[in-house]
């Protein structure tokens, strides 16, 4: 699959060329305050896969957590881009909203619902779980 996409201003931009390993919502409470109140829309892609083609990202880093989510953001516009996160190494987490082309999203499973609030909707016929999914064995 390739993508492209970028931050609301134009200074980051970027390109996909890589096989989609995930696609979800994630409605964890960290992940609301990062998106100011919905789940997150994410698919993940392998972090050889994801290139940044203009400018580099900014990148936050909670300090106070020992091995935290890197958090990658536009500094001009502050348009979040995506993570790397230690719960998927060698990946690169993409905002679907970034994208050029969202509408290649389709939502294979609803993340942490344990925090979903009332007004985050989750599409009829996507798999719901409480934490993360069962490991595949």
């Amino acid at each position: 699959m390739q993508l492209s996409g970028r931050c609301y201003c134009g200074a980051l931009a970027y390109e996909i060329d890589g096989e989609v390993e995930a696609q979800f919502q994630c409605h964890c409470r960290e992940c609301s305050y990062i998106t100011g109140g919905n789940a997150n829309i994410v698919m993940v892609f392998g972090e050889n896969d994801f290139r940044y083609t203009k400018g580099a990202p900014a990148i936050f880093a909670r300090p106070d957590l020992e091995n935290p989510v890197k958090r990658h953001f536009c500094a001009t516009c502050g348009t979040g881009i995506g993570s790397r996160s230690p719960s998927r190494p060698n990946s690169m987490i993409v905002k679907v909203g970034t994208l050029d082309d969202p509408s290649v999203f389709h939502a294979t499973a609803a993340i942490f619902t344990c925090d979903k609030q009332a007004y985050q909707h989750i599409p009829d016929g996507v798999p719901a779980f409480d934490k993360r999914p069962p490991k595949k064995a």
